[in-house]
């Protein structure tokens, strides 16, 4: 049988020239591969687009690679100071583990140090090179066939807490070539820059000149086993370092090939960079402007990916006078295909541009994200980067634009632990001292409060006010180190307290008659909390409130009446007043408005116009009606003012427009009533 397996991988490639191994100064096996030519990617659709198309590559030298990963001892002899990490979140302590928590830098800096050592050009692998030296000379998913054995399986599952395993190298069965764990264990740094493939031969191929990620791969002892095929592209922000990633190197010099260039497709006319001149509407004049969609499917020529599950926005106006928003989209919540897209409402448009790629770590989750105009022609993003999939173990990125939108900074990290509290919510805010506040769940579950990040330089530098482990349970009266409830609204009070409201971490009103949303504040910028009952109800499983303060002073909320009774599984709604003092009961998203910081809210308003029409909310909304008592019934919702003092409020999927006027118009009563 084996004899047969050598006879067929004779006639689809080259084949090691010899089972000896080379080992050099610091006992690294090298494996002597030669230069020959394969088929690179794969023909597969939906979230592994970027391994098309497939195209034939021709490595015309032959390099040596090493047998296993680098180990823990192997990498320490260039940087001791790692071994202090050993063991972080419980990965990799012994001396024969494969490293991990090791930036590209660092990899990149561990091959410049042996190549000094022993006068040998040592680099990390092209990914060509190491899509070659895994498929080993198959065509198939693994170098194994068309599925991977058990033997090769740690735990290949999308876990929320990872379980800890043993990284020791070479455990499993070598490829047809010699080579160890090119299918999991961690997953391994290459050279090139993430880009898009080219189509045609190729030969020696090092990828593009620049980019924002470089390439991984391999998969990991903690990924599904689709992200272990010999074909998967994974990648990260060269500076991100965590217990999945780690790497393997090349004995050969760098390919003489010129680097390709990236080209990148443009849909939609150009934005206008001309600075807008914003006309303030009538302060007494009630504006309500028909609800429309800002999430439209893309032109089927167009391959933005865009999945089933459009979710989680967020908004922000630009000095070009266009509406920017941005929201998670994907098949999966807890998947790795999750991208980031993006549409603009230009200045004097009624409709949304069609939606583009705003941002995307390759096999990444990216939950969480957050906009803000400065008010100053800085455009600021925040982000949350998993590791994998769920949402978890998220570290923050950060991004800038001067230019409406058009173009962002490098992705740098200000949170760079991939931890709890970093599950970005939209709703990033600005003191009347010019600090940026980024409010973020402090756990993944649905009652474990919510963080701070706070920037005092307009986000150079970070921290996190929150100092106590032991949060007690939010109830009234207590003081804790987090906001009560998570997916928090914040803003800033006029004598510089801080005020939230949050999900979950409900709080008995003090007349017993039921629970209420939790009310947080902060006296000391968010390093301690004294909650209270507010006078709303609770928020409840697909619902994202906003609290924001308004151009005109006041402050602004806006929730939902109602959850699902679990006793008679009717509806809760809220009594409202209609035009004429009476009070009727009202379902769905409402806006309350408190002139006196929060003590008060005398203006509390179903969020209709009382029309009668079909609306669909998406994500976990769906198709509802709307009338004189019936409001969008559950959504996440994102905010934005524009100077013209109109609030752009977005639903899951809709775009409302408001101002305060309308709302401190009360309605008519409703008929019947």
């Amino acid at each position: 049988m084996r004899a047969r397996l050598i006879v067929l991988l004779l006639l689809q490639g080259p084949l090691v020239a010899t089972w000896a191994q080379n080992k050099n100064s610091i006992g690294m096996q090298l494996v002597p591969i030669e230069a020959g030519r394969f088929y690179m990617g794969s023909e597969r659709e939906g979230k592994d687009y970027d391994e098309s198309p497939v195209h034939r590559v021709s490595l015309s030298k032959p390099f040596l690679m090493s047998a296993t990963e680098v180990t823990n001892a192997q990498y320490e002899a260039f940087d001791p100071a790692h071994r202090k990490i050993r063991g972080k979140n419980g990965f990799s302590t012994q001396d024969d583990e494969a490293v991990v928590f090791v930036s590209y830098r660092e990899a990149t800096a561990f091959c410049d140090w042996l190549s000094q050592k022993e006068g040998k050009f040592y680099r990390l692998p092209t990914e060509a090179e190491w899509e070659y030296a895994c498929r080993a000379g198959t065509i198939s998913d693994f170098s194994t066939g068309s599925s991977l054995p058990g033997v090769y399986q740690k735990n290949q599952s999308t876990n929320r807490n990872t379980a800890v395993v043993s990284l020791k190298v070479g455990q499993t069965p070598a490829n047809p070539w010699g080579l160890f764990d090119m299918h999991g264990n961690v997953e391994e740094w290459c050279l090139d820059w993430y880009g898009p493939y080219q189509a045609g031969p190729q030969q020696d191929p090092v990828g593009t000149a620049s980019g924002l990620y470089r390439i991984s791969r391999g998969g990991s002892f903690g990924t599904p086993v689709s992200f272990l095929r010999s074909a998967n592209r994974s990648a990260m922000i060269p500076e991100d370092k965590n217990w999945l990633v780690g790497f393997r190197v090349v004995q050969a010099p760098l390919p003489a090939t010129n680097p390709s260039s990236v080209k990148t497709a443009a849909y939609g006319s150009p934005v206008s960079q001309k600075r807008y001149s914003w006309k303030p509407a009538d302060a007494e004049k009630p504006i309500f402007r028909e609800p429309q969609r800002y999430i439209n499917k893309p032109d089927c020529t167009h391959p933005i990916p865009f999945y089933s599950h459009n979710h989680q926005p967020a908004v922000t106006w630009c000095p070009n006078g266009d509406l920017l928003t941005i929201w998670f989209s994907t098949d999966e919540e807890s998947g790795r295909e999750m991208t980031v897209l993006s549409s603009r409402l230009r200045a004097g448009a009624s409709t949304w541009d069609e939606p583009t790629e705003f941002f995307k770590v390759p096999d990444r989750n990216m939950t969480g994200a957050s906009l803000l105009h400065d008010g100053k022609g800085t455009l600021y993003h925040l982000n949350g980067v998993e590791t994998d999939g769920d949402w978890q173990d998220l570290a923050m990125v950060l991004r800038t634009s001067t230019d409406n939108g058009v173009s962002w900074t490098t992705p740098r990290l200000i949170n760079p632990e991939h931890t709890k509290r970093n599950q970005v919510i939209a709703g990033l805010s600005q003191t009347k001292e010019g600090w940026l506040i980024q409010p973020a769940d402090a756990d993944p579950g649905p009652s474990g409060g919510t963080a701070i990040h706070v920037s005092r330089d307009g986000g150079k530098t970070w921290v996190n006010p929150y100092t106590d482990p032991q949060t007690p349970g939010f109830g009234a009266g207590e003081t804790g180190g987090l906001i009560a409830g998570i997916h928090a609204g914040v803003v800033q009070l006029k004598n510089g307290d801080l005020l939230a409201l949050g999900r979950k971490n409900d709080i008995q009103a003090p007349d017993n008659s039921g629970l209420r949303m939790p009310m947080s504040r902060s006296a000391d910028m968010g390093k301690t909390w004294t909650y209270s009952p507010s006078p709303f109800p609770p928020v409840w499983s697909g619902q994202r409130l906003v609290l924001t303060r308004l151009n005109e002073g006041a402050l602004l909320l806006v929730s939902f009446t109602h959850h699902p009774d679990e006793r008679t599984e009717k509806l809760a709604g809220m009594t409202f007043q209609s035009a004429d003092g009476n009070p009727y009961k009202g379902y769905g998203m409402y806006a309350a408005v408190s002139f006196d910081e929060g003590k008060t809210w005398p203006v509390v308003k179903l969020l209709t116009d009382g029309k009668e029409r079909y609306l669909n909310g998406g994500a976990w909304t769906g198709a509802f009606e709307t009338d004189q008592t019936h409001a969008e019934p559950k959504g996440y919702l994102a905010v934005t003012q524009t100077p013209d003092n109109v609030i752009h409020l977005l639903s899951s999927s809709l775009h409302y427009q408001f101002n305060l006027a309308w709302l401190n118009q009360r309605p008519m009563a409703p008929a019947g009533k």
